[in-house]
């Protein structure tokens, strides 16, 4: 996590997913791939051509995944939360930060292993309601940040919650 400013600047802080969660999406494709190039390459074994079919065409889906991820940018500013990402077709989600009601942090065992995490974002955002923010390092806070963040943005326009018990 690289900050590049404080809550009072006007520039944010920019978020990439941790390139380890390539291998933790992948891992089965990875171990079949591999296996498709070994025996693709092994002599005196039946039908050779479809694992170097098989370990091509994975190799090619897998190499678009990790560009993907790559690709991947979270930017958190003062006001709003913005999510780019995309290989051929870029999308830009913006999400403001006073519609963002609630956070939940997740941990796969494979994510424990890897000291990852993800970082959900829950919004009464109509084009966004939910934002994931995946393979973040598992030291970073990030929550208590945007949840400051929030905060501020909600005294600064007046937004309060109101519940019922």
């Amino acid at each position: 996590m690289r900050a590049t400013s404080s809550l009072s600047q006007p520039e944010g802080l920019e978020l990439r997913p941790h390139r380890m969660q390539f291998v933790i999406d992948n891992l089965p494709s990875l171990v079949v791939c591999c296996a498709g190039g070994i025996y693709g390459g092994m002599e005196g074994v039946p039908y050779p051509v479809v694992g170097v079919a098989v370990f091509l065409c994975l190799m090619l889906v897998l190499l678009y995944r990790f560009i993907y991820l790559c690709r991947i940018r979270f930017r958190i500013g003062t006001e709003q939360l913005v999510c780019e990402r995309g290989v051929l077709v870029r999308k830009v989600d913006y999400m403001e930060l006073y519609r963002v009601v609630d956070f939940q942090e997740h941990q796969s065992l494979m994510q424990q292993l890897c000291g990852l995490k993800t970082v959900r974002i829950f919004s009464t955002d109509r084009n966004t309601p939910r934002l994931d923010l995946t393979g973040m390092r598992g030291k970073n806070d990030i929550v208590p940040l945007i949840r400051g963040r929030v905060e501020y943005n909600k005294r600064k326009k007046g937004i309060y919650e109101i519940t019922n018990h």
